[in-house]
Order: structure tokens, then sequence, then C-alpha cells
């Protein structure tokens, strides 16, 4: 591990950049975008197989049905999400140059595995979708795996470029600023890589669950309960369950690497402004200019979660300069929306799955699949929440410790004009995927279900 108080030395230094918070928006505007994406692509294409799997046991054409209607959703987000991962890739390289010339051989490696997890995943998805009445049935299921395991290892790949961010290894830095003797494996396989892998991957099964199964939630309201659309909602809303309770184990051991690895980020999730022995923890509340109204303030909770020893001290924000600190208020707030909506799908998930292990039936409430539908805006929220948690949490470092986001940044002029043309791209392109989405949905599904389901394809819709 490198030593950081000793790369506290800058690497490089800071450009005449006046619109320094228009780039990082612009970059938080391109992660907003990006991010609801990269959940589907971590668990949909599961999803899909594991309703092609059932009807491959069942021989029920209902599975196949939706399998087959939820791949061409699968094809969709996807084109899209190529274009966001292509501007994220540019804004990489344009709005944070010294970033990229400086640190890119350390973590190239990554980016290139990356690269070769999309290629593999775009060639399996179109085997996939073109396949559907081309392939025999094991053959196409098959088709379909490498797209699952393309999709994860390609979210690990950049959240290990992330992690790396959070605390810079295998590489050394000389007196004069310059990466030497750079050792990518330690880099890729940095110590928050994995608590961050599966925080991420759990989030992507939760808001692509959640987003799933709201669509039938709101059709289940309306009366609209063919065995199809059963299968539809069960199947995203059990994986969405099965998911909440186990990111808030992984939560736990994200936050305890955290108070190891950046104390002073854990400081700010909880505002907590000195060094303190059997630190309390205060859930709820906002922070505003030093100070947090409202909540319920819990002693020593916070030693006790952070470090397994409700004694243990806590370093506060007091322990570095002030300017080395993040808006704390920013972190906080976001922090607690994100924990808030955790515990409330939580609540969510345990009626589903206590209802269903006790009386082997859907909840009857109508309420019950309101908040289902509620579920899927709140989720993308707690997710966009996170995000600023720990980017946010990061600043003022871009490579913790190592360089400054201000001595990353472009000189260049004309931010705001990228701004502008940016914002346009991405409502062009919701507006594409609406419509997208929408056509397919007007789409009859005994087209999906084909010549070949017989008398079943009635049970369908």
């Amino acid at each position: 591990m490198l030593d950081l108080p000793l790369l506290i030395a800058q690497v490089g230094t800071a450009v005449d950049q006046p619109y320094l918070l228009e780039a990082r928006q612009m970059q938080a505007l391109s992660l907003g975008v990006h991010i609801p994406l990269v959940c589907f692509g971590i668990a949909f294409p599961a999803m899909v197989l594991f309703a092609e799997g059932l009807y491959l046991r069942t021989g029920n054409h209902v599975y196949r049905a939706l399998a087959k209607r939820w791949s061409k959703v699968m094809l969709i987000l996807f084109a899209i999400g190529v274009v966001t991962g292509t501007i994220l890739s540019f804004e990489l390289g344009l709005l944070w140059p010294n970033f990229m010339s400086t640190f890119g051989e350390v973590f190239g490696f990554a980016f290139t595995l990356e690269g070769i997890s999309f290629f593999t995943e775009a060639i399996f998805i179109a085997i996939y979708v073109y396949g559907w009445d081309r392939l025999s049935d094991k053959r196409h299921f098959l088709a379909g795996i490498p797209i699952m395991i393309s999709g994860f290892t390609g979210s690990l790949f950049v959240i290990s470029v992330n992690g790396w961010m959070n605390n810079p290894v295998g590489f050394d830095l000389t007196s004069e600023g310059t990466v030497e003797n750079v050792r990518p494996l330690a880099a890729l396989f940095n110590s928050n890589l994995w608590h961050e892998l599966f925080h991420m991957y759990l989030a992507g099964f939760i808001v692509a669950g959640f987003i799933v199964a709201s669509v039938y939630a709101f059709g289940w309201i309306r009366g609209r309960r063919t065995p199809y659309h059963r299968a539809a909602l069960i199947i995203p809303l059990t994986i969405a369950s099965l998911a909440v309770p186990m990111q808030l184990i992984v939560g736990d051991w994200a936050a305890r690497t955290v108070a190891e690895n950046q104390p002073t980020k854990l400081a700010a999730f909880e505002g907590l402004q000195e060094t303190t022995e059997g630190a309390p923890l205060t859930a709820g509340g906002i922070y505003i200019d030093g100070e947090v109204y409202g909540g319920i303030t819990l002693p020593n909770l916070l030693s006790l979660l952070a470090f397994h020893d409700p004694n243990a001290t806590v370093e506060g924000l007091d322990a570095v300069p002030a300017a080395d600190r993040p808006p704390v208020g920013v972190v906080r707030n976001s922090f607690q929306v994100m924990v808030g909506i955790g515990f409330a799908m939580m609540i969510v998930a345990a009626i589903y799955l206590l209802t269903w292990l006790r009386r082997r039936r859907l909840p009857r409430s109508k309420w019950f699949y309101r908040a289902v539908v509620l579920a899927a805006p709140a989720s993308v929220v707690a997710l966009i929440a996170g995000w600023i948690t720990t980017e946010v949490g990061r600043q003022p470092w871009i490579v913790y410790g190592v360089m400054r986001t201000e001595e990353a940044v472009t000189g260049a002029d004309q931010i705001v004009i990228g701004y502008g043309v940016l914002v346009a791209v991405y409502l062009a392109l919701g507006g594409v995927v609406f419509w997208l989405l929408r056509r397919l949905a007007k789409q009859p599904l005994d087209d999906e279900v084909g010549d070949a389901a017989g008398p079943q394809a009635k049970a369908v819709g």
C-alpha cells in the first residue's frame, strides 16, 4: 500500500479553469445517466436467462414469451448504454486530461479488459436476440450465458478503477510527481474493489428488479392479472427482495473499509466534526452549516459499526485541514437519503417475502403494489445518492491523497457550450428510449410466442 502522507506532495498544478464546477457537473450528469443502464447490464441478462430457464424446465410458453420480450428491452438498453458509455470515455480524456496522462498506464489494463467484456457482450446479445426461433432451445440458452458473464466482468473492471481512485496502489511516485514501477494487477485488485463490486452488483439487481416489477405492478393494479403478468411481476420482485437484505450486510462491509482507508469520508458520512472515542451515530436528520438538525442520536453506534468496538476512536473532520475535507452537507445528506430509501425498500421486500413464504401467494393490498411502483424511482434515487456519497466524499481528490480534482481538469475553453450539447444529447436519447419501449410494449404478446406455442399461446396474454 502507498504511504499516502508522502504522496500529498500533489501531482501537477491546478490550471486556470473558471468552469471547474461545470466540468464536475458534466461528469456527474453522465454518470447519473449511465449508472442506471449499468444496473440493467449487470442484472437484466440474469433475469432473462432465468425466465428462459423456467421455460426449458417447464415447457410453459409464458416464460418463453417473457424472456423474448425482455431480451428486446435488453438490446435497446444496451444500445443506449453504448452511447452513454462512449460519452463517459471521451469525458475522462477531455475533461480530466492530467488524470488520464499521469495515471493512464496504471488503470489502463482494467479499461482494456472492460473493452473485451463489452465486445463479448455485444456479440452475444446480437446472437441471442437474433437467435430466437433460429437456434435450438438449448443452444439459444447457452448463447445467453456469455452476456451475463461479460455484463458482470465489464462492471468489475470499471469499478476496479473507481476502487483504485479511492485507494491508489500499484505504482510508485517520484519526487517529481511522475509515475513509475507500475503494477497493473495490484491496481486492478485493490482492496476497495470487492466491497464496491458487490455493493454495486446488488444495487444492480435491486434497481433493475424494482423497475421491471413496477411496470407489471402498475398493470396489476389496473387489473392485468394474466399468467404472463404474474410471472413478469414475481421474477424481478423476488430477485430485488432477496437482494435488499444482502445489501445491508455489504453496506456494513463497505462502511468498515471506508473507516479504515478513508476516515475523512466516513466522518463526512456522519458529519462528525471532532475525533471522538465512542462516537455516536445520528440516524436521519439534515446537515446544514455544520449542524445536524433532527434525527435520532444513538450513543457509541458509529464506533461499533465502523470498528466493531463501541469505544473505538473515530477520526473526525478536524483530523485534516479544511482544504482537504469534502463538502460535508452534500455527502451526509446523500448518505442519509440512500440509507433511508434502503430501509423503506427493506419493508417492501419483507412484506412480499413473508407473505409468499407463509401463504404461498402474492400480497393482496393495492397499497403494496403502489409501494412497488414507487420503489422503482426510489431505487434509482438511492443509487444516485450512493454514488454522490462515494464520489463527492472523495473530494477534493480525484485520486485519493495524490491528485486533486482541480489539478486534473482541462484548461480548455467552451466548457459551458459542451455542457449544453451534453444535456441536449441526453434529452434526445431519453426520447428515443421512451419511443422504442412504448412501441415494443404495444406489440401483441403472441408475436413473442410464435407458431411453436400451439394452444399455450392463448394463456400468455
